[in-house]
């Protein structure tokens, strides 16, 4: 029996405390109510984004899957709360107050939902300390993490101890992009969204690789948002510039040698981008992702899967759910 897993979703707590009061700081994101289904996110008094009660609401959500036939949504944090730029012990408690909800929503409805949680990359220590209570006492399946750490790449050295820990306790990471670069050139078009963030996500990706974390951990289990973004694009790119500058080689072997470890989930709208995907890295590669319930997402989720006519049933079948299943370390029967 075919099983739909819907592998990025993203959720944040309705009761979201308003932490820019309690520690005076302007970045945190406040959660304000604007009607009973709806809310802005605020950063620095500004909309930061407007959401619905999809974005809180169990019941809403599962409404939504049983219209769009997903039998099980994987649930993060919104990358907003991410809050890698604060004091670590205060981005602690709010990685805990989130981790804490979605485990709460996770055990309401353990047959629809499963929960990936967040920690604070700024301090390595710190973040493996709430990675433990995530995986060790919440019960979650994984960890989300940004693309970047205060404008430091994902091969940063001060996040070996945590890349160390997630291969050792078989932490499943889904990196999702944030802080994207060249922000400051995108005000318009919403290019952050559709320019920024697939360049980000090839950026960590291409770092993640070429910076040896990938050579050092082989069993590191990461899965890219928005399909990798640019990423596997770029990658040709990538090994003929390991090709041609070998005094500046940190791996024994092309990036695309490392890239065939890498997951994606499947949001990049086109079955002929599907198709690229499944000969690049493989059809047990790619996971269902939506993006639910943000203005980008596809609707319904796996539509461009479906769509795919070169894809055989039992690749389609493994992309809409088997795959994130096993990603998760879990077996289809959970």
């Amino acid at each position: 029996m075919e099983m739909r897993v819907d592998f990025h979703t993203h959720i944040i707590p309705e009761d979201l405390p308003n932490l820019a009061e309690k520690f005076q700081g302007e970045r945190w994101p406040v959660l304000q109510r604007t009607c009973a289904c709806g809310a802005n996110i605020m950063v620095a008094g500004k909309v930061f984004r407007e959401v619905t009660d999809q974005v809180w609401d169990p019941a809403k959500r599962i409404s939504d899957m049983e219209r769009e036939k997903v039998d099980m949504q994987v649930i993060s944090p919104i990358p907003v709360t991410f809050s890698y730029w604060a004091p670590a012990e205060e981005a602690e408690l709010m990685a805990r107050i989130q981790n804490d909800f979605i485990a709460d929503t996770v055990r309401q409805h353990p047959e629809r939902f499963l929960g990936l949680g967040t920690v604070p990359l700024q301090n390595a220590e710190i973040a493996i300390r709430e990675m433990d209570r995530c995986m060790h006492e919440l019960g979650l399946k994984g960890i989300e993490i940004g693309t970047n750490v205060n404008g430091n790449n994902l091969d940063d050295p001060s996040l070996i101890p945590f890349f160390e820990m997630c291969e050792k306790w078989e932490v499943p990471l889904f990196v999702h992009p944030w802080e994207t670069l060249g922000r400051e050139r995108m005000p318009r078009h919403n290019l952050m969204y559709t320019v920024g963030m697939p360049s980000e996500t090839a950026l960590a990706a291409a770092s993640l690789i070429l910076g040896g974390v990938m050579e050092k951990f082989p069993r590191l289990k990461i899965c890219f948002a928005h399909g990798g973004g640019s990423f596997p694009y770029i990658l040709p790119r990538l090994d003929q510039g390991w090709k041609v500058w070998p005094h500046l080689r940190l791996t024994e072997q092309p990036p695309s040698h490392y890239a065939k470890s890498f997951y994606f989930d499947s949001l990049n709208y086109d079955p002929l981008n599907i198709q690229y995907m499944v000969d690049r890295f493989g059809a047990d590669r790619i996971l269902m992702g939506s993006d639910y319930p943000f203005l980008l997402r596809e609707i319904p989720p796996g539509e461009v899967i479906d769509n795919a006519l070169s894809l055989t049933e039992e690749q389609k079948r493994a992309m809409l759910g088997e795959n994130a299943l096993r990603f998760l370390n879990m077996s289809e029967g959970r």
